[in-house]
């Protein structure tokens, strides 16, 4: 495991920049990103999931004109997940994607969240959840695609610590990325953007799904013949609140985490 470095992505695969260098803030600023295109093209092409979240709030880090890394807060699937912080859960915010281009010095993931976090504040969100995911990835060749990472710079940006997620078991395609309960309750309902999860199959040689098939049938074939299980133990997950005031909501932080393990074959 690389313990001296910070974690970067460029076409979806991780580089590393070693740790102790500092960003330049005259060469970099922080801004809004309004809609889902740019913040989603960035984040298709780079981020390792290969998916976006449902975006509440985006912002981009540019070096120029140059767009070098998006932050995207998003809405989970489920309001639980963002207990125990306090409000309704239309207050709080998960960071759902955050990635930056392999060429960003190596504190700039915490240069940015403080700004980004600044703009949060100002759109009053209360506080925002974050998880890492510490469990490698391979292919379907068993050539390692993902190496997983701890929470290094939530832990640099003072975050609490809640510990560990609901275990649970991951289908994961031939390349290594998974298939998410998001994309498949898409493909279910026909939902708005059930063609593109649709795609995500389809392009590992199954069948495209037509207008007249019945989708739930057709995700369980597809699933079934491209996809194979494995147990994941839980993500780490962080919390903040944007107020001080706010911050007896949270527990004290549990030790953060310094291991990654390897995820198994799920019989």
């Amino acid at each position: 495991m690389i313990t001296q470095a910070v974690q970067r992505w460029r076409d979806r695969r991780d580089s590393y920049r070693p740790t102790g260098e500092t960003i330049d803030p005259r060469r970099y600023e922080v801004a809004l990103i309004p809609d889902d295109t740019t913040a989603k093209g960035f984040v298709l092409a780079h981020h390792y999931s290969g998916s976006y979240p449902a975006a509440r709030h985006r912002y981009g880090l540019y070096r120029g004109e140059g767009l070098v890394g998006v932050a995207v807060f998003s809405q989970p699937m489920q309001d639980a997940v963002l207990r125990p912080l306090p409000g309704s859960p239309r207050d709080s915010v998960e960071l759902g994607r955050f990635v930056l281009d392999e060429d960003v010095p190596a504190n700039g993931e915490t240069w940015f969240l403080a700004r980004a976090f600044e703009l949060l504040r100002g759109e009053g969100v209360v506080g925002v959840v974050s998880f890492s995911d510490p469990e490698p990835r391979d292919d379907a060749k068993g050539q390692i695609t993902f190496l997983g990472h701890i929470g290094t710079i939530y832990q640099a940006f003072n975050a609490t610590y809640l510990g560990r997620g609901t275990p649970r078991t991951l289908r994961l395609l031939p390349d290594g990325t998974t298939l998410s309960d998001r994309t498949m309750s898409k493909i279910r309902r026909r939902d708005r953007g059930w063609r593109y999860s649709a795609a995500l199959l389809e392009r590992h040689g199954v069948p495209a799904l037509t207008a007249a098939e019945d989708a739930t049938e057709w995700l369980r074939r597809a699933v079934a013949s491209v996809t194979r299980k494995v147990r994941h133990p839980g993500n780490h997950k962080y919390a903040w609140t944007m107020q001080k005031r706010d911050r007896k909501h949270l527990p004290d932080s549990l030790p953060y985490p310094k291991f990654t393990r390897h995820l198994k074959e799920a019989s």
